[in-house]
């Protein structure tokens, strides 16, 4: 094979990173000059619709015809484009526990992304979120059960690509039963591979001839490979993934900026050590120095034979094949159908609205307490937490109402909860962190982010999954005896005692 058929131009391989909300002539020409044909949208790139569909229009021209234009529109708290209809996230979809529900949001999803020109998204997630202390994934899983996460997420998965969107199951191979958020540290679990075959496992399995791609973990499976998380493992990703569980479809890198990778290999070695390892495709989030690093890290690799051109080839065919079967072509976005995907995800949050404990709305004419806390920020990941302004108007029909807001709820103990005074106390979660001071002892508890809060709370509960418009318009019916709560939790909570 002669030197110009091995080489890839590695920005064929490689996800950018792109500042602003506009497509300035510097980072087009950077574009261009490395050959980059996929590029990830986040919050700060995103500004109204309109521009977001600019944008979109600008990347297209610039990478090209086989452009790949991604964004995490998981629903719920990972939501980058929220002006469009606000989907619920997994785990409220899993206490409605309905795959034709869960499919149609999957649809609606689709095509608010297709009206942007986007054409993959980092969803659904199948993590199996059996430690209720994990910090990053919760109630972005649909559950505690792998057939539950199984059949929705499948049932999401269609959904969204049925409407011309590429879907990526992630994190393999499971990232539910971690206590530390890979964006900050590196997690261990320390699970054999038959423990990971009878829970984690089970919907990668089971979805793998249907996703047309898959993002890898930054997670250390210590019995499986000692050295290396999931994204740098030719042993998990080559061995488990390809060659045992048969996987043909494209294999991304969660970001190689997450402190996890970056910290201890860095964009450059991480991005060869992934494609060594069997990934199709780097997520080179970060500067444009670090971005810069992982190309030229990619030609040098490919130079001295470090990177098999065989295996290259491959990967570049992968995403050239996803590419063709997803084109990112915006479409029409009709105001009756956008009018009826909004009413689905606002149906899709009432059902999930579920209680814990002997849960009961107050009256309207008792004297309430409300307790949250002032401003919560985003994390990078999920979106900002609901703002004290929004909460307080969920009891905009109570006749009295003491409101606080306080600058750290986790923090908060039963004397500042409480106060000096014989109101009704309701404490509203609008923070993900979980309690300080488990045994906190409201009359009611309104976790409207993180459902596991429920544990640290010594007081029934009503939970919505998350603040979105419909699960607050759920929250403001229950609360005012209009609507009812018959969602069934798909992971044990219970009050703390």
């Amino acid at each position: 094979m002669s030197d110009v058929i091995r080489f890839v131009p590695p920005g064929r391989l490689l996800m950018a990173d792109i500042p602003g909300r506009t497509l300035d002539a510097d980072t087009a020409q950077f574009l261009q000059q490395h050959q980059i044909r996929a590029v990830c949208l986040f919050r700060k790139n995103l500004g109204t619709e309109d521009e977001i569909r600019t944008l979109v229009a600008d990347l297209r021209r610039t990478l090209g015809p086989q452009a790949l234009i991604a964004m995490d529109q998981e629903g719920g708290s990972v939501v980058r484009a929220t002006s469009l209809p606000q989907a619920p996230g997994a785990m409220a979809l899993g206490a409605v526990d309905d795959a034709v529900l869960a499919r149609g949001v999957g649809a609606a999803v689709a095509r608010g992304l297709r009206h942007l020109g986007v054409n993959w998204n980092f969803a659904p997630v199948l993590d199996v979120n059996s430690n209720p202390a994990n910090p990053v994934i919760a109630e972005r899983s649909f559950g505690a059960d792998p057939d539950r996460v199984t059949r929705l997420a499948l049932a999401w998965l269609q959904g969204s690509q049925a409407e011309g969107v590429a879907c990526c199951i992630k994190h393999f191979p499971g990232h539910g039963d971690t206590h530390q958020d890979s964006h900050h540290a590196l997690p261990v679990v320390d699970k054999s591979l038959a423990e990971l075959e009878a829970l984690e496992l089970r919907p990668f399995r089971a979805l793998s001839a249907y996703a047309p791609s898959l993002m890898t973990a930054h997670i250390v499976y210590p019995q499986l490979d000692a050295e290396r998380p999931a994204t740098l493992s030719p042993t998990l990703l080559s061995g488990l993934l390809r060659s045992l569980m048969g996987y043909r479809g494209v294999v991304i890198t969660d970001a190689l900026m997450m402190k996890a990778l970056h910290q201890r290999w860095g964009h450059a070695r991480a991005a060869v050590l992934a494609l060594q390892a069997g990934a199709d495709m780097p997520l080179a989030q970060g500067s444009r120095d670090d971005q810069l690093a992982a190309l030229q890290a990619i030609d040098q690799a490919q130079r001295d034979g470090t990177l098999d051109p065989v295996r290259l080839h491959a990967a570049q065919a992968r995403l050239d094949a996803l590419a063709t079967q997803y084109p990112a072509t915006p479409s029409d976005y009709a105001a009756v159908q956008r009018h009826e995907d909004d009413m689905l995800m606002h149906a899709a949050w009432a059902r999930s609205l579920c209680t814990v404990g002997d849960a009961r709305p107050p009256r309207r004419d008792q004297p309430l307490r409300v307790v949250t806390q002032a401003s919560v920020a985003s994390d990078g990941v999920s979106e900002a937490g609901l703002a004290v302004e929004a909460v307080f108007e969920l009891f905009s029909g109570f006749a009295d109402v003491q409101h606080i807001a306080v600058p750290d709820l986790a923090a908060i103990d039963n004397a500042t909860l409480r106060g000096a005074n014989d109101r009704q106390v309701l404490l509203a979660g609008n923070h993900r962190t979980r309690y300080a001071h488990p045994g906190l002892r409201p009359d009611l508890h309104l976790p409207l982010w993180n459902p596991y809060q429920v544990a640290d709370v010594a007081a029934p509960a009503l939970v919505p999954w998350g603040h979105a418009d419909g699960a607050l318009a759920a929250v403001k019916g229950w609360l005012e005896g209009r609507a009812d709560a018959p969602g069934r939790s798909p992971v044990p909570l219970e009050p703390h005692p």
